[in-house]
């Protein structure tokens, strides 16, 4: 079943999963998000992306990097007071 996203002004949150552990310094050169190294030898990125255009922006600096994508998954931004997903910082922090 597709999941559609509600209208609002706040930008959807994307988890988008990747294979090995990229280094910090990717974190600046893909713009304003949030990255975690997880011991599965994954990476996650959490990336804000106002519509579509903006994620497919993101998936294709992935792509022309070589870096294999595992997975792409819409998740709900954390509310007030919700503890934070442990795969990942809000966007703009470092883990």
């Amino acid at each position: 079943m597709l999941k559609t996203h509600r209208a609002s002004s706040e930008p959807t949150l994307y988890r988008i999963r990747l294979a090995g552990h990229l280094d910090d310094d990717w974190e600046d050169w893909f713009g304003e998000l949030s990255m975690a190294r997880l011991a599965d030898g994954t990476t996650v990125l959490a990336v804000p992306a106002a519509d579509q255009a903006a994620l497919h922006g993101v998936l294709a600096r992935i792509r022309d990097l070589g870096i294999a994508l595992v997975s792409v998954e819409m998740t709900e931004p954390p509310g007030p007071g919700t503890p934070e997903d442990p795969g990942c910082g809000s966007p703009g922090s470092r883990r």
